[in-house]
């Protein structure tokens, strides 16, 4: 709900957009940053943890059509005001004027928006939003669950759609506080947290998995089996002189939306830790063969270093 925050913060400039950006625009400008400023990315560092934080509560409002006109009404009513419920000096706050405004079931008071003297009784309010948290697991987060939480006064199943992202919001409209006095009651806001994934992680509608390969198959090529999600794997081809790192895309097998996303699976070497002596002697005369190349040439002198 509004709040004194709304006034000092500026979550267009926190997400750095204009306030007429796109819905598009804004989902894309979020993800960047939220991916730039996770906390996995930066661990440690508690600057990127606080930016993360002032980045998904602007989303959060601003990614809400509702909370994005009551954010746009408060700010433009300007920063510098504060107003009060009863007078200059009597100790209501701006809490008490934007919740009768904007229907957060705040205290009651005589007149409109709760400023004594316009003789007009602005009539049914409407109830708090409650918020609240739900855990579920990746693989859930993709194909879509319900689950059922206990708000304290009730239990209620929320459908977690197919697809949602980390800290996206569901809302349950009427399953808030009921109203002081006959109004509509509030909403429940749940923000849905995505636990990781031990194989695959998500960029964007696209699953993300490092595949290994033996030095063998990348030098020479190969067909190998590369796992999805919640499906049988699927085949890939490697070719020949396939560098780490290289990225390979599967059309349509990432997160199934209106869009469906791909699988990027990066190839990763793997160097046997051990080798026979007799392997060890072919590497020996294999390195004898090839052309001698110092693949670190480029970058070396790119550091200034040659």
């Amino acid at each position: 709900m509004a709040s004194q925050d709304w006034l000092d913060k500026d979550f267009y400039k926190i997400l750095g957009v204009s306030k007429d950006v796109s819905d598009a625009e804004l989902k894309k400008k979020y993800r960047k940053l939220a991916r730039d400023n996770h906390p996995d990315s930066n661990p440690g560092d508690v600057q990127a943890e606080a930016r993360f934080k002032d980045i998904s509560e602007a989303y959060s409002v601003l990614s809400d059509p509702e909370q994005r006109r009551e954010y746009d009404s408060i700010r433009a009513m300007g920063s510098g005001a504060r107003f009060t419920s009863g007078g200059a000096n009597s100790g209501g706050g701006f809490e008490d004027v934007f919740s009768n405004l904007f229907g957060g079931g705040g205290r009651q008071s005589a007149g409109f928006g709760g400023f004594p003297g316009f003789g007009f009784d602005p009539g049914p309010q409407r109830g708090q939003d409650l918020k609240a948290e739900v855990k579920v697991n990746f693989i859930d987060s993709i194909q879509g669950t319900t689950v059922k939480l206990n708000t304290g006064r009730s239990s209620v199943n929320v459908k977690i759609p197919a697809g949602i992202e980390h800290r996206q919001r569901v809302k349950l409209a009427g399953k808030g506080q009921p109203s002081p006095n006959g109004g509509p009651s509030g909403d429940l806001l749940v923000t849905v947290l995505v636990g990781n994934h031990p194989v695959f992680t998500r960029d964007g509608n696209n699953l993300r998995v490092q595949v290994p390969v033996t030095f063998i198959e990348a030098t020479l090529g190969a067909t190998i089996e590369v796992p999805t999600l919640g499906g049988p794997p699927v085949k890939l081809r490697v070719s020949p002189g396939t560098p780490s790192g290289r990225t390979l895309r599967v059309k349509g097998k990432g997160v199934q939306k209106s869009t469906p996303g791909d699988l990027l699976a990066t190839v990763e070497v793997a160097v046997p830790s051990r080798l026979s002596s007799k392997a060890k002697k072919i590497l020996e005369e294999l390195a004898q063969e090839i052309p001698n190349e110092n693949p670190r040439e480029d970058l070396l002198s790119k550091a200034g270093q040659l």
